[in-house]
């Protein structure tokens, strides 16, 4: 049996499996724990990686590693292979004001047709303008920029403060498209938006096939031995793309700490009111892809809010009826990248006497985090996209409420595969492809689909919600 290993190194955790590779049969996994916040030291992120290599047992019998991760994030090194700063993780909205200078200097058309997304503070370009303009002496000190995973791929590959060649870092087209300064139209830099975003050129990490190596491992990290094939990686939503097997037609939604809508497409998107962001994929094709900044947290955030537990919000949801009698949540908890309104905060509308109760209550949070996915499901369809099946994963996705009311407001019935790691499965996909040259076909993981007839209620009081309340 040949073993691969993927990772996925999220917000908040590093997470392994080992599998077989011409399977896709689950050998071992582990996991370690990442610090909280919005911007995190990236050596922190090594050191949970090797944590959770530890954790599952080693890597002494694999043969070939990917690594995805977190997109966007702003991790910045010096010539000394050192990192500058806390790197800014993609839910800082701290460099929003930096998105509008840079949408108002080139235009949001331009930007679109030029990358395939619109600023936003989520992406790296708008973080390097922030700090272009709030740390210049960082700024100065900076001579690469790189995401998470390349970071780490780099890191695995024997490079470092001790081996500090930045020509050696490397990425792939899925998560350099989330970067605002690459694009998947034409797969090259734009070195022109580099430079208006951070005031100068800097090594940027080589932009790998899907299929294509990045190196060996050299044996110089104790844990991990040497000849180990690492593949390019990719971004967390491209990962569970192909983790899932997900083709054209189908549409993927994520309810996790953030929520994301994408699908899988033959050709390049550009949406320039900014709402679709047009990705590319990690298996040659495009990702077009709309983010919400809230998602499972809501839920999290009512059960707070009614001091009880989860399952209980789910119970509580789904004794109510459709529409909540009324009461209408926008889940706007920190801010919004879809719609962009990065200074928003929530708010619960439509309360009164009658209404008032914790079932209602909890009901809203589900409909009004679920509207929030629903709208970005039509903002894809409404590029030409053909969406013949919704595909539901994500921590959020096991609620029953979630599952039950997802159809009612989609409109469509809901498959919800079993859980799993979908984001380092891909990776995991990815290395036994890089090992053997051919991308292997594994089982699909057992599903449910959820149907329901659709609720129109639900989503005319959200919008008149949304009209009603000004940021």
């Amino acid at each position: 049996m040949t073993l691969v290993a993927g990772v996925d190194s999220s917000t908040q955790s590093c997470k392994i499996v080992i599998v077989d590779a011409q399977t896709g049969a689950m050998v071992r996994s582990g996991r370690a724990s990442h610090p909280e916040g919005t911007e995190v030291d990236p050596t922190l992120w090594w050191d949970a990686l090797l944590a959770a290599i530890s954790d599952a047992g080693g890597l002494d019998d694999v043969a070939a590693l990917s690594i995805a991760g977190q997109q966007h994030g702003m991790v910045c090194l010096d010539e000394a292979g050192e990192v500058v700063r806390p790197a800014l993780l993609w839910n800082d909205t701290r460099s929003a004001d930096a998105a509008r200078d840079l949408i108002a200097e080139i235009g949001a058309d331009v930007w679109a047709e030029s990358v395939g997304t619109v600023p936003v503070a989520s992406f790296t370009a708008t973080k390097l303008r922030w700090l272009r303009d709030a740390e210049p002496q960082n700024a100065a000190r900076t001579a690469a920029v790189a995401l998470p995973h390349d970071y780490l791929t780099w890191r695995l590959l024997g490079y470092g403060p001790a081996n500090p060649d930045l020509d050696a870092l490397v990425t792939d087209r899925s998560d350099a498209s989330g970067t605002g300064y690459w694009s998947p139209a034409t797969g090259a830099y734009r070195l022109d938006f580099l430079e208006r975003a951070l005031g100068k050129v800097v090594t940027r990490p080589r932009v790998l096939a899907p299929y294509e190596t990045a190196g060996s491992t050299d044996g110089s990290i104790a844990g991990v031995p040497a000849g180990i094939v690492v593949g390019p990686g990719a971004g967390d939503n491209a990962g569970a793309a192909l983790g899932l097997g997900a083709a054209e037609g189908d549409a993927v939604i994520s309810v996790g700490t953030s929520g994301t809508v994408f699908a899988v497409v033959d050709r390049p998107l550009a949406d320039a009111s900014g709402t679709v962001a047009g990705f590319a994929d990690a298996s040659g094709l495009f990702l077009p892809l709309v983010a919400t900044l809230n998602a499972a947290r809501v839920i999290a955030a009512t059960a707070a809010l009614l001091a009880t537990e989860l399952d209980e919000v789910a119970d509580l949801a789904l004794s109510a009826s459709p529409g909540a009698g009324g009461v209408v949540l926008l889940p706007y908890l920190e801010g919004e990248r879809t719609p962009n309104l990065p200074t928003a905060t929530g708010s619960v509308l439509g309360l009164t006497l009658a209404n008032a109760s914790a079932a209602n209550l909890a009901r809203a949070s589900v409909e009004g985090m679920l509207c929030g996915l629903a709208d970005g499901l039509d903002a894809i369809t409404s590029q030409g996209v053909t969406v013949d099946r919704v595909m539901m994963i994500g921590g959020g996705a096991q609620s029953p409420a979630v599952r039950q009311i997802a159809p009612e407001i989609f409109g469509l019935p809901v498959t919800v595969p079993a859980a799993e790691e979908y984001v380092a499965v891909g990776a995991a996909r990815q290395a036994a492809w890089v090992l053997t040259g051919e991308l292997p076909i594994w089982a699909a993981a057992a599903t449910e689909v959820f149907t329901a007839d659709e609720q129109p209620i639900i989503r005319r009081q959200y919008a008149a919600a949304q009209r009603s309340v000004s940021y």
